[in-house]
């Protein structure tokens, strides 16, 4: 590695003084960063800090305001995406990016696909090139289209798309949001062989864990404003959470469920579609949180759904304070009083090109709907605003669309669309995937309110500390089951993954017997 990284001297990539604005906005102001040769350099900020901002500028997909950026020592301008790499600058976006209708290969190769002159394209040269990539990666078959896979396995396509660049500079932003633990421990091996090459990553992630077994330096912004730059070996987590946001996060998770739980409100009763799950049964009472547990491609997701059909169920039912509930579409169950938060924000969630105004109101337009069919835009709009304060969704004005908004205060706007209904029950799929610290923080409180207030609150995520941290009670699935359900002082990571793998407490026991006599 030390021959490789002295090769060429000076820093792979330095930022100084750059500003971005849009219109009165400033989304940086006057920002440095460096990036030294062979290092793995994490960026951390809340969710509107500008990490996003910058990094875009540094691939070409945005042009700053002011500043200059130099690459090996040479002041250059990025003016597009194809300029960044040239030099050598890759980018594996947080958001999916990629074309549904054809090939994982294609997907892959895209950008040298179109550079290309040949006339006719040989796929089987093609397709060899793409395996011998993502066969580091995961077992996913480069022929498949995109559109076929799980988000998981699309955001691993994404790294491997950047993976056929030749990249000096490798930026990746929240590339573990949609990946397995197991997949997550795939990609570090890979940075860190990247970074024995001698090629410089900047990381972007708001997963505490991962940047200090990772990284060698983190940077901090706020507010579209550098902070700090330190050694990881230097700091610690709390202080790079206090540089981030700027006060103390005193407590992440709120105070759980003192005392015994209230009435059932959801009885879920032998539940199964057929296919992914089967005789899935639970209750949620008044006042907790009920969270579900087990591995990425269990059934957890698809139970959500069956839940509130949008996924077809051929066996059992559900209750609804003891009255059974005739659910046959997503439309039945808000009717009943059960909504829906999807996992896949940005595709399901909200619609990121309306107002704030009208994903609020999108989910019950009848309700604001005049005897002469028109929408009644005075409603809608107080409707909003009294969502928005409640929520303290920080924004520019309710007519704002989604799009301008942080990722925190968009998960703040989906859940306001699923509260404006007044539901009975709330199912949320990864409440807080990809989100800072600070905007985590608010939504647990915000969904320890409403257990409080009598709604039912069921989380599904793949963050042990959070299901952990937020819930009375966690359910683990497995293979389309409930391998057992956990309360109290048995609410372990290690009794979560137990049940998440099949691994029962015999087994365990008797694996730690063996290897004490061996």
């Amino acid at each position: 590695m030390a021959s490789t990284v002295s090769a060429a001297s000076g820093p792979a990539l330095e930022i100084r003084n750059v500003s971005k604005h849009f219109g009165v906005v400033k989304a940086l102001s006057g920002v440095d960063f460096t990036l030294e040769r062979g290092e793995i350099h994490a960026l951390c900020g809340e969710n509107g800090a500008g990490k996003s901002t910058l990094m875009n500028i540094i691939a070409g997909v945005l042009q700053p305001s002011e500043g200059e950026i130099r690459v090996d020592g040479t002041v250059v301008r990025i003016a597009s995406p194809a300029t960044a790499q040239k030099l050598g600058i890759g980018l594996v976006h947080q958001e999916i990016a990629l074309c549904p209708d054809v090939t994982v290969a294609e997907n892959m190769f895209m950008a040298a696909t179109s550079l290309r002159k040949a006339p006719l394209m040989n796929y089987r040269e093609l397709n060899r090139r793409a395996q011998d990539i993502m066969h580091r990666l995961a077992p996913i078959p480069v022929d498949a289209k995109v559109s076929t896979l799980s988000i998981s396995n699309q955001q691993l396509v994404e790294i491997a798309k950047a993976l056929t660049l030749d990249c000096r500079v490798l930026i990746f932003d929240e590339p573990t949001a949609a990946l397995t633990e197991a997949e997550a421990k795939v990609l570090f091996g890979i940075i860190r062989d990247l970074r024995a090459q001698g090629i410089s990553i900047i990381y972007i992630s708001h997963r505490m864990a991962e940047i200090f077994s990772l990284c060698d330096r983190v940077t901090v912004f706020r507010d579209g404003r550098y902070v700090s730059t330190d050694r990881i070996k230097d700091v610690d987590a709390d202080y790079v959470v206090r540089r981030m946001v700027g006060r103390e996060i005193t407590q992440l998770y709120p105070p759980k469920l003192a005392g015994a739980p209230g009435d059932v409100i959801l009885s879920v009763c032998d539940l199964g579609d057929g296919a992914r799950f089967s005789k899935i049964s639970f209750e949620v009472r008044k006042g907790e949180i009920l969270g579900i547990g087990g591995l990425i491609g269990a059934g957890r997701t698809e139970i959500a759904e069956g839940i509130c059909g949008l996924r077809p169920v051929t066996t059992g039912g559900v209750l609804l304070h003891g009255v059974p509930q005739k659910i046959g579409s997503y439309a039945d169950a808000v009717k009943s009083g059960i909504v829906y938060l999807s996992e896949d924000r940005k595709g399901s969630g909200v619609f990121l090109d309306l107002s704030i105004a009208k994903n609020i109101s999108a989910l019950d337009l009848k309700r604001l709907t005049t005897a002469f069919g028109l929408l009644n835009a005075r409603a809608e709009a107080d409707l909003a605003r009294d969502f928005t304060r409640k929520l303290g969704v920080r924004m520019g004005g309710i007519d704002y669309p989604v799009s301008s908004l942080s990722g925190g205060n968009q998960q703040k706007v989906a859940i306001a669309k699923q509260l404006s209904v007044n539901p009975k029950v709330i199912l949320m799929d990864e409440p807080t995937r990809g989100i800072d610290v600070g905007a985590k923080s608010e939504i647990h409180r915000l969904l320890r309110e409403l257990a409080e207030t009598g709604i039912g609150i069921v989380v599904i995520s793949s963050e042990l500390p959070e299901l952990l941290g937020l819930c009375d009670r966690v359910a683990v699935i497995r293979e389309g089951h409930i391998a057992g359900e956990l309360t109290g002082e048995d609410m372990s990571e290690e009794n979560v993954m137990r049940l998440a793998s099949g691994v029962t407490m015999e087994t365990a026991d008797n694996e730690r017997r063996a290897s004490a006599h061996v």
